[in-house]
């Protein structure tokens, strides 16, 4: 053990310090470890809510969406599909029809988002369609040939719908009569209901076969859109831009991120806003650590002048108060750390926080903390106490021994 820290130990832990200077030194460690520890769960939450957003998004959405605006859809889909899945990188590709329709059931009508899809393809694919909790995944048509529709857990407790009810669906592509341009209506067999996890899915999509779809909206033989799941996801801007250049002219491609891209930025902008307010908590703990050393060095002035008397250099002198400032913050932090990731862990796992899914997509609070955040707060606590040592500690090194003694 060195001397400096031989003496910075004895002057933190003798029971001869005044009762206050004991007081403060408490409340600074305290101050250290309610700053490190709230913004270890503050950043655990918001970091809990992008990646199970990010999750859910991914488990139910495309990763990379190859559209054809302007030219009634992609009629030649099964040619191009074929064409560009075997790009480097795609898992799987899937056609896609969309279509905002009316819903209507006992006397009850909303607008719902319909997905004409390839059953075969988009099971493996679809999460959604992975989580089917009450029916089955069968979109072959009834006894009377009606086909079937698979709608989400929101919807079918709103409208207390089951499996083998029947509703009708209205499509804004009118087709022309006699009478003049007139809807198109169709009845469907409610066959199964699926829970994605995610609210607005579950409250607004329904899933078709493609046929069924295409018949509903008027269209021969056409799909809106190719959904692309890449092995990376993280990497669909660049095989966006790959996919489209290899489908040739009119067509468009999108990614997942551009698509959320609001939703992402503000969670971002939240962990900003988050970290430096609550950082300003562990400011003020650094401010209780620089009136600590204040009074130690008020305190321990005659000591140190009779260690500077004997022969100790001021760089001694100053690391001396250096290694008590690092000592409270070292051990606020550390407090700070393991209180602030037991609650996160316990929050996360118990889900402690429920939430209103209507309003945040998801039912609880979710809690991921990350190792790297950790590191990062833990920096700054020490930096913050650090510094908050310089001034104290320079002080006690230009302590003239002469002046101190004089008296003595």
């Amino acid at each position: 053990m060195n001397f400096e820290w031989f003496i910075a130990r004895r002057y933190l832990r003798s029971p001869y310090r005044p009762a206050v200077l004991r007081l403060v030194t408490a409340f600074s460690v305290i101050g250290v470890a309610a700053g490190v520890a709230t913004l270890v769960i503050a950043l655990a939450m918001n970091t809990g809510f992008r990646e199970t957003l990010q999750d859910r998004l991914l488990g139910v959405t495309a990763h990379v969406s190859l559209s054809k605006p302007g030219a009634g859809g992609i009629r030649d889909y099964k040619a191009v599909a074929s064409k560009l899945g075997a790009t480097p990188g795609v898992r799987s590709v899937s056609p896609a029809a969309y279509q905002t329709v009316l819903m209507i059931f006992a006397g009850q009508a909303r607008g719902v988002v319909t997905k004409g899809i390839d059953p075969e393809r988009e099971r493996r694919s679809d999460e959604a369609l992975q989580r089917i909790i009450a029916g089955n995944l069968d979109f072959s048509p009834d006894g009377n040939g009606i086909d079937a529709i698979l709608i989400g857990k929101q919807l079918a407790q709103e409208w207390k719908l089951s499996p083998g009810d029947y509703v009708t669906l209205t499509s804004p592509q009118g087709r022309l009569t006699p009478f003049g341009l007139l809807p198109r209506s169709r009845r469907f067999r409610v066959a199964g209901i699926f829970d994605s996890g995610f609210y607005d899915y579950d409250e607004n999509w329904c899933f078709l076969s493609l046929p069924a779809a295409q018949a509903l909206s008027g269209v021969v033989d056409a799909v809106s859109v190719l959904e692309f799941r890449l092995d990376k996801p993280e990497q669909a801007g660049d095989i966006a831009r790959k996919l489209q250049q290899a489908a040739g002219p009119g067509f468009a491609a999108s990614t997942w991120m551009e698509e959320n891209r609001a939703l992402f930025r503000a969670l971002r902008l939240e962990k900003l806003v988050t970290a430096i307010f609550i950082g300003l908590i562990t400011f003020v703990a650094g401010l209780n650590v620089l009136v600590v050393l204040s009074m130690t060095v008020t305190d321990k002035a005659r000591d140190v002048a009779i260690l500077m008397s004997m022969g100790s250099r001021r760089e001694q002198i100053r690391r001396i108060f250096l290694w008590q400032g690092m000592a409270i913050g070292a051990t606020g932090t550390l407090a700070g750390l393991c209180v602030g990731y037991a609650c996160a862990w316990m929050a996360g796992t118990w889900r402690l926080i429920p939430l209103d899914p209507q309003v945040y997509a998801v039912p609880y609070v979710p809690f991921h903390p990350s190792l790297l955040d950790g590191v990062c707060i833990a920096a700054v606590a020490m930096g913050i106490s650090v510094g908050a040592t310089l001034l104290p500690a320079r002080a006690a090194a230009r302590l003239l021994p002469v002046d101190i003694l004089r008296y003595e």
